[in-house]
């Protein structure tokens, strides 16, 4: 078998906060010796998560077994998501901001057995709704645990009590078509109905000042999606919640921003 050197654009200190993690873990566990040190286990991982690297690829980049390889990644990702914030915990921080953005997106998945849930009309593809918030300058501050792709973007936030909690917060928030009807502190662009009259000018600037700031929010997403597993998962969809939300801790740590 042929092999490769790579590389992880990622720095030092999101390798080292990784590997602390999986070290304490260990030692918690009184955890006897493994194929990987915590450093290692933890190159593993995030190859995994940010190069989209697969398990059999992995394997022999670290020589170890496939199945070692796939416990491996998934207790770091675990680990991980164990840190991530709740959105009690970070409405802290979000009610402190000039506004906030608000914008969903479809993180492709493969087909399952149960393929109506996960099937996103709006996208034409299998895959589940993740809902981001972002701050003024599009950085990726928050990320909802993933739903079915076919749940529309304002019923999960709905769900997870996103709506509520920006009104409650009074958080001015910006958010596309998807979510009229949110009220509260979330602001829409107008939206021309049938049989009615064309948007005046007055509406027509709105909509376009509107949509320069929430176009900062799709910088989030794609920070978001810079992390190519992200690209199409290849796993049960129940672990795509754990996926985004190591992915998001990760991401701060990298940021050095939020981090604990």
């Amino acid at each position: 078998m042929l092999s490769y050197p790579s590389t992880i654009a990622l720095s030092n200190r999101t390798l080292n906060y990784l590997a602390d993690r999986i070290r304490s873990h260990r030692n918690q566990r009184r955890s006897r010796w493994r194929r990987l040190n915590p450093g290692r286990q933890a190159l593993l991982a995030l190859a995994h998560l940010h190069n989209g690297d697969t398990y059999t690829r992995l394997a022999a980049g670290f020589e170890i077994g496939v199945s070692t390889a796939w416990r491996y990644v998934q207790e770091a990702m675990t680990l991980l998501a164990a840190a991530a914030d709740d959105l009690a915990t970070a409405m802290h921080r979000i009610r402190r901001l000039a506004y906030a953005i608000l914008d969903g997106t479809l993180i492709p998945i493969d087909r399952v057995a149960d393929q109506r849930p996960y099937y996103s009309g709006k996208h034409k593809r299998h895959g589940v709704n993740v809902q981001v918030i972002a701050d003024a300058a599009g950085r990726l501050v928050w990320v909802a645990p993933a739903l079915p792709g076919a749940v529309h973007d304002l019923t999960a936030a709905r769900a997870h009590g996103i709506i509520d909690a920006l009104t409650s917060a009074d958080v001015m928030t910006f958010a596309d078509k998807g979510y009229q009807g949110a009220h509260g502190s979330v602001r829409t662009p107008f939206k021309r109905r049938r049989f009615r009259p064309k948007l005046s000018r007055r509406q027509k600037t709105v909509n376009r000042a509107h949509a320069k700031i929430r176009a900062r929010g799709e910088r989030a997403i794609a920070t978001l999606k810079t992390w190519k597993i992200l690209a199409k998962l290849r796993c049960c969809p129940r672990r795509a919640t754990t996926i985004v939300q190591a992915i998001l801790v990760l991401h701060h740590v990298e940021a050095n921003r939020y981090a604990r």
